[in-house]
């Protein structure tokens, strides 16, 4: 069942959003929907927080290096968020 939820974003980044879900052929609401997927999935795993935030910069560090195309980093961030949770 889908529900509607508000959110407060700001405007420079509701823009971007729409330019990347756009790009990727996406909508902005299935983007968030799939972090919000995401997180939740490491909560309901046990992790709390701080591991959870740790488990994600541990998979983050060092990844870009050998891939710099000059892609906006956000764009190259949440690529990596959806494959690494794909």
């Amino acid at each position: 069942m889908l529900a509607k939820l508000t959110l407060t974003v700001d405007q420079e980044v509701v823009e971007r959003a729409k330019r990347y879900a756009k790009r990727k052929h996406r909508s902005v609401s299935r983007i968030i929907e799939d972090y919000l997927r995401i997180i939740s999935m490491e909560e309901s795993l046990g992790s709390d927080d701080t591991s959870s935030s740790a488990v994600t910069t541990d998979r983050l560090t060092g990844m870009f290096r050998d891939r710099d195309t000059g892609q906006d980093y956000d764009d190259i961030l949440e690529d990596a968020l959806y494959q690494g949770h794909g």
